[in-house]
C-alpha cells in the first residue's frame, strides 16, 4: 500500500495509506448506482403524472438530452454537493472509508472540489473510468486528473488513528483545548517528528518491537518532562504530547 506525508499547517507531517483503485473503483460505482437510481425515479415520476410531456413533438430530442445530458450533469454535481458537505466523502466513498485531502496539509476549498467534480467527466465517465485507472496507477501519490488539477488525493480513513489530520485542524484555540502535558514546549520540533514516526509506526505495524520501542520513548520523554506517573497506553501517551505540542507552539 502506497503512503503519503502531508504537511499540516503546525508544520507536523503525517503518513496516511493513498486509497486503493480498487476502493476508489468501488467508490464511484456505488455513487453512479445512486444518481442512476435518481434518474430512474424521476423518469418514473415523470411517466406516471406528467405521460405527455415524454411523447409528442419533439420527444425524441428531449429524451436525447434528458438521458444524456442530465445522468452526466447530475453526476458531477452530486459528486461536487457530497463532497463539500460531508467533508470530502460522497457516499460512496463513505461506504469504502475514504476521503479526499489536500496535499499541502489545508482543507480542501470550493474551487478544488469543483475541479474535482468537472475532471469526473474526462476522467470517470468519458473514458468509462480507464483513464482515471491508469493516471491513478502511475501516479506516486494516486491522483487522477482532478486531482492533479486540485492538489489533492484521497486517502484510507479505516485504520487513521485519534490522532488525525482533521483533529489538528479543528483545534482553532487553547479554549478549545487544554493541553494535558504543558512542559512539551521544552522539546524540539525534531522530537515530536520522532515521537510522530514511532505513534504511525505502531499505526501501520502494531508488533512486539514498535510497542517495545514506544514503551521506552514515552518512558524516556517522561523523565525528561519530570511526569511522575507514565500512563499505561504508551502510544496514546505520545499522541498526546503530540497534540498538546501542536497546540502550545501554534
Amino acid at each position: 500500500m502506497r503512503t503519503i506525508e502531508i504537511r499540516t499547517a503546525q508544520n507536523v507531517t503525517i503518513e496516511y495509506e493513498t486509497a486503493s483503485l480498487r476502493e476508489r473503483g468501488l467508490a464511484v460505482f456505488i455513487d453512479l448506482l445512486i444518481v442512476f437510481a435518481f434518474f430512474f425515479f424521476v423518469i418514473f415520476f415523470l411517466a406516471l403524472f406528467l405521460p405527455g410531456l415524454l411523447g409528442g413533438v419533439g420527444s425524441e430530442l428531449f429524451m436525447v438530452i434528458f438521458y444524456l445530458v442530465s445522468p452526466v450533469t447530475g453526476f458531477m454535481l452530486y459528486q461536487f454537493a457530497s463532497e463539500v458537505l460531508a467533508n470530502g466523502q460522497s457516499w460512496g466513498k463513505k461506504a469504502m472509508n475514504i476521503q479526499v485531502v489536500r496535499l499541502d496539509g489545508k482543507e480542501p476549498e470550493l474551487t478544488d472540489y469543483m475541479l474535482r467534480a468537472a475532471f469526473h467527466l474526462v476522467d470517470t465517465l468519458l473514458s468509462l473510468g480507464v483513464l482515471a485507472a491508469i493516471v491513478i496507477s502511475s501516479s506516486a501519490k494516486g491522483q487522477r486528473l482532478g486531482d492533479l488539477t486540485a492538489n489533492t488525493t484521497v486517502i484510507r480513513t479505516r485504520n487513521a488513528s485519534r490522532f488525525r489530520l482533521e483533529d489538528i485542524l479543528r483545534i482553532d484555540s487553547l479554549e478549545k483545548y487544554e493541553p494535558h502535558y504543558p512542559q512539551v514546549r521544552s522539546l524540539s520540533e525534531q522530537d515530536m517528528l520522532v515521537v510522530k514516526s514511532i505513534v504511525s509506526r505502531n499505526q501501520k505495524h502494531p508488533n512486539t518491537a514498535h510497542r517495545q520501542a514506544a514503551l521506552k520513548a514515552a518512558q524516556h520523554i517522561a523523565q525528561i518532562l519530570d511526569i511522575q506517573e507514565l500512563p499505561r497506553d504508551p502510544v496514546a501517551f505520545l499522541r498526546t504530547l503530540l497534540r498538546d505540542y501542536i497546540v502550545l507552539t501554534r
